[in-house]
């Protein structure tokens, strides 16, 4: 229901398409959840048990499926050419473009709570890293505008709050940090965590940061105009500036750096 509501718009799914979303995808599964054995269904099956269905409603349903299931947005459509079950997996929307971003979103947030809650059934630890975090609170709006992603935003404050409970440990990593704090929800995110690490940040970055940790001129000024490696590291209530410079002639650096040009070098 959310993906449906995700590509349908917010506020199109009402009593009926519920209905219809869930016992379309009870016909789905029925016959994989007996053995869970072979392929599970894709969104190819639900657009086309959709179009069996009697009510036209179902068929406006499917007929906004249309796009990510026939169309040429049907990336999402496809059985899933990663094995999963790999120690280590990537996620990378970068090149999903903005039609896709949203849903492509939710399909990740889903595959990670998946993986967490399934390696806390086998007593395994996860840890999960979220680079340029910025993305799952804001979304192009109309005019160029940011309007707050608000299912992506909300879900991943839950996984937030949750996964340490879930033998989890999730670490959010963002340049953006003024455009995060636009959304409420990332506020309630900065204040609420325990561990932080504040590298060199821009004027209004600084101010709003220091705002929200209680931080006072002093110890913003380890952040600001701050070389690489220095910072500052809030542990609980406490703030600590630090150094941790790397030698560029090093190994290590040489495999940790993202500078281009740097990496072959």
């Amino acid at each position: 229901m959310s993906l449906c509501e995700q590509l349908m718009g917010a506020g199109e799914i009402g009593a009926k398409e519920k209905s219809i979303i869930d016992r379309c995808t009870a016909n789905i599964y029925r016959k994989y959840i007996r053995k869970y054995e072979g392929e599970p269904p894709t969104l190819k099956d639900l657009y086309d048990d959709l179009m069996r269905q009697k009510e036209p409603v179902a068929h406006e349903i499917a007929l906004a499926l249309e796009l990510f299931t026939t169309g040429s947005l049907n990336v999402f459509a496809h059985q899933t050419n990663i094995d999963t079950r790999n120690r280590i997996i990537c996620y990378d929307i970068q090149d999903l473009g903005e039609n896709l971003k949203p849903i492509g979103l939710l399909v990740m947030l889903d595959s990670i709570l998946n993986r967490v809650i399934r390696n806390r059934q086998q007593g395994r630890y996860t840890h999960v890293y979220i680079d340029e975090i910025y993305l799952f609170f804001a979304s192009p709006g109309v005019g160029g505008k940011s309007a707050i992603n608000n299912y992506s935003s909300e879900f991943l404050y839950k996984c937030w709050k949750r996964f340490r409970k879930y033998y989890a440990t999730l670490t959010g990593i963002t340049q953006n940090v003024e455009e995060c704090l636009l959304s409420d929800t990332a506020r309630l995110m900065f204040a609420n965590s325990e561990f932080l690490v504040l590298l060199n940040q821009a004027p209004t970055d600084r101010a709003e940061l220091a705002k929200l940790l209680g931080a006072s001129d002093t110890q913003m000024d380890y952040v600001s105009d701050a070389p690489a490696g220095h910072g500052l590291i809030k542990v609980g209530s406490y703030l600590v500036p630090f150094i941790n410079e790397l030698p560029r002639d090093t190994e290590l650096y040489r495999l940790m750096t993202t500078k281009p040009g740097e990496q072959n070098a």
